[in-house]
């Protein structure tokens, strides 16, 4: 009983985290499930672990191959994704939990200004990587909820 309550706590941080962005959502969530599966031993936990690690894999596969897609057939070169992404770890430590979004989304736009030389240019292409981020993070949460939902079947089941 205890350790379920753990479990759940541990998955629902983990639920917050993937929301937030600022812990490793679908780790902490694999987290909670193996505090719950490990200690049981049986079939039924490995069975509940293993598909929550196969969620895991397959949501972070999706997270960054979907938004990926939309960003290349949208024309945002890699390059400046990048720059998002160095100011969005600079911008995490700048501003906690908000930081890295704002980071990441000025960085975008920071790097299509140079690129396209207007603003007027630069503001789609950031648009783009908007959209793009708000996929990953409901892919990721998609995954996390059915990782979630595994736990609960286990929890039914045992």
């Amino acid at each position: 009983m205890i350790l379920s309550l753990v479990a759940g706590v541990v998955i629902v941080l983990g639920l917050v985290g993937v929301v937030s962005q600022v812990l490793p959502g679908l780790v902490v969530v694999l987290a909670g499930v193996a505090v719950w599966a490990i200690p049981r031993g049986d079939a039924l936990g490995w069975w509940v672990f293993g598909i929550a690690a196969a969620l895991l894999v397959i949501g972070s596969i999706v997270k960054y191959t979907i938004p990926g897609k939309q960003l290349k057939d949208a024309g945002v070169p890699g390059r400046s994704l990048l720059l998002g992404a160095v100011l969005g770890i600079i911008g995490f430590f700048v501003i906690p939990v908000i930081g890295l979004f704002l980071g990441f989304v000025l960085g975008v736009y920071l790097a299509e200004l140079a690129r396209l030389g207007s603003s007027a240019q630069a503001w789609p292409s950031t648009k783009h990587a908007l959209r793009a981020v708000g996929w990953s993070i409901v892919i990721e949460l998609a995954a996390g909820l059915l990782m979630t939902a595994a736990w609960i079947t286990g929890l039914v089941l045992a």
